[in-house]
């Protein structure tokens, strides 16, 4: 599965591309607003360091608009992937600038229903989002199983971005579930690196170690 970082900031995404295990970024308006800057530089410094899909989303919410802007915003860098909303016209927006070869990310995805009518206009990536059905007292993991078995029944070639990752227990289970991608914020990918049990062990190794030594010498 391919993990991408869910952020705006320069600095926790070159720390963490640092890394070797980032596939891909994903922004949105509001991750954008809070980093100083013009968005489309940010946007192209993001696609230099990590080399992988980043996802820019229009702001527009008519077609014309949406056109407009996804053309803008491929027009960035070749790494470059055109986040629309589920709605009718962001349908209708994926359909247009994929048949251009535009890589587009169907975002505020919330049904298999919904994640059906993407990858029929020809999305690269829909975006369901897991947390924010949790928050709602649904199990959005449960949605992420529905889209990945009715993808897999039909030759789609829309890869399935699990998107509002709270936690590593969501990125486990989207792996689980065979998702294409998880992107999470640079905190909850910390996470994934942690394990009291990794910090006890390498704490004993260590201790035992500078005993070694202290014996020999």
């Amino acid at each position: 599965m391919k993990l991408f970082i869910d952020s705006g900031n320069l600095k926790d995404i070159q720390a963490l591309a640092d890394t070797g295990i980032i596939d891909g970024v994903t922004t949105n308006p509001s991750l954008l607003a809070k980093e100083p800057g013009d968005h489309r530089d940010i946007l192209k410094k993001i696609c230099e360091m990590v080399k992988g899909p980043v996802s820019g989303e229009v702001t527009a919410t008519d077609l014309a608009g949406m056109l407009q802007q996804g053309r803008d915003l491929a027009a960035i860098d070749a790494h470059m992937v055109v986040k629309v909303p589920l709605t009718r016209d962001g349908i209708r927006a994926c359909k247009a600038l994929s048949s251009e070869g535009i890589r587009v990310n169907v975002t505020l995805c919330f049904s298999a229903a919904q994640a059906l009518l993407a990858a029929k206009a020809g999305a690269a990536f829909v975006s369901p989002f897991v947390g924010r059905l949790d928050d709602i007292g649904s199990t959005g993991m449960d949605l992420i199983r529905e889209v990945v078995e009715i993808y897999r029944n039909y030759p789609f070639k829309t890869e399935v971005l699990v998107a509002s990752c709270r936690n590593p227990i969501h990125v486990v289970e989207a792996a689980r579930l065979g998702a294409g991608v998880a992107t999470c914020p640079p905190s909850v990918i910390d996470q994934l690196f942690n394990h009291p049990l990794t910090s006890i062990g390498l704490e004993k190794f260590l201790k035992d170690w500078e005993k070694a030594q202290n014996v020999k010498a």
